[in-house]
């Protein structure tokens, strides 16, 4: 199972108001594939270990211009209350990418939650 890191909406996940994330390049994904969520999954400093917070299942994946992203999709990506102009804008700075650039967008749904 492929990890998948949420390092930036650790406590959405663990609160489960999370069901959508943006990636870049991460087209290869189908609907059906189950991932292992985790806090931080690159950049583990030695005897650093992985923290798995739940796994999921991807409903479904599609690309689309990160700036096609509305107010109720923002919620779904666990940030209610922020205007999407801001996610666009964070997402940016976070991933050096542009308003237009194509990501995927992954919906997904909580299969299994992992001891820590």
């Amino acid at each position: 199972m492929r990890n998948i890191s949420f390092a930036m909406t650790t406590q959405q996940i663990l609160d489960r108001t999370k069901t959508v994330t943006r990636r870049l390049g991460w087209k290869f994904l189908k609907p059906g594939e189950f991932l292992q969520a985790c806090e931080k999954c690159q950049g583990l400093k030695p005897g650093e270990k992985l923290c798995k917070l739940a796994v999921i299942e991807v409903v479904s994946i599609h690309t689309v211009p990160l700036n096609s992203i509305r107010n109720e999709d923002v919620a779904r990506e666990g940030f209610p209350g922020m205007h999407w102009h801001q996610f666009v804008a964070m997402f940016c700075e976070a991933m050096a990418c542009q308003p237009q650039d194509p990501v995927q967008r992954i919906e997904f749904k909580y299969v299994d939650e992992v001891a820590r």
